[in-house]
């Protein structure tokens, strides 16, 4: 996704935007208790900058968001605004990544955490026309036996806003489609975001980002888009960001950055 959009009329939709807002512990944590309908505890943010290396030949994947609970539990929250057809495909790719990355060498796989995938969607991915789809893994013979296999996946479509029964979602989604803030927490993002677009330094990585595809993830960095990832690491290197935080608005490794 190419971002032409001013920095001035950048809301919680936008990919860069929603990651500014979701660093906020207490905003991230109401938002996955809400969504989840179950609380979680204290949380911490994983791979801080969302790079997750898939392995030596793998090529990285760059997640909106990576946090864990207390009881060891993952959760990569990603936004979506355009409809591409190949949100179940991705979040399987997803899955997948962060399994082989947070899985230490020569563990086995019984040290694999439970996680979820969350995907929050301007559009109704599944065209069922509900606000929250749930899924994990069950036995097709009897309809009902779980896997067990510590997998969820969830998408949210904010479309459906009218929909949903929990009032504290419904006006996040409504905030999230129509820009319309009608609850405390969504009144909270709001000012946040405000003051996300008072600051310089915000602003700063925005135009460093401007030009190239952020939604890398899903394709990997095409040639073309290498070369400016490449550019724009070194001018952010000029201005002394961090090498993680590099990672973050590139996609490049963190053995990419220190050669610049």
């Amino acid at each position: 996704m190419l971002m032409h959009k001013s920095f001035d009329d950048l809301t919680i939709a936008d990919d860069f935007m929603f990651c500014k807002i979701m660093q906020d512990e207490g905003i991230c944590k109401e938002f996955l208790e809400m969504v989840l309908a179950n609380e979680i505890g204290k949380i911490a943010y994983l791979s801080p900058q969302n790079t997750v290396a898939t392995g030596v030949a793998a090529k990285s994947v760059r997640l909106d968001l990576l946090v864990k609970d207390e009881a060891g539990k993952s959760y990569d929250i990603e936004m979506q605004v355009s409809n591409e057809h190949n949100i179940p495909k991705r979040m399987r790719y997803y899955q997948a990544a962060i399994d082989i990355a947070f899985l230490d060498k020569g563990a086995h796989y019984k040290a694999l955490n439970d996680s979820y995938i969350i995907f929050v969607c301007l559009f109704d991915a599944i065209g069922k026309g509900k606000p929250l789809y749930t899924f994990e893994n069950i036995c097709i013979e009897d309809g009902q036996t779980p896997l067990r296999d510590g997998t969820k996946k969830v998408i949210i479509n904010a479309e459906a806003f009218r929909k949903a029964e929990n009032k504290e979602l419904k006006g996040f989604l409504e905030y999230v489609k129509t820009g319309t803030a009608n609850t405390e927490y969504t009144g909270r993002i709001e000012t946040m975001i405000q003051a996300v677009k008072h600051n310089e330094q915000a602003r700063q990585e925005y135009r460093f980002m401007s030009g190239f595809e952020m939604d890398a993830r899903d394709k990997g960095i095409a040639e073309g888009s290498y070369q400016k990832a490449i550019e724009t690491a070194k001018l952010m290197r000029a201005h002394n960001y961090q090498v993680a935080e590099i990672c973050a608005m590139t996609g490049l490794s963190e053995a990419e950055v220190e050669k610049l």
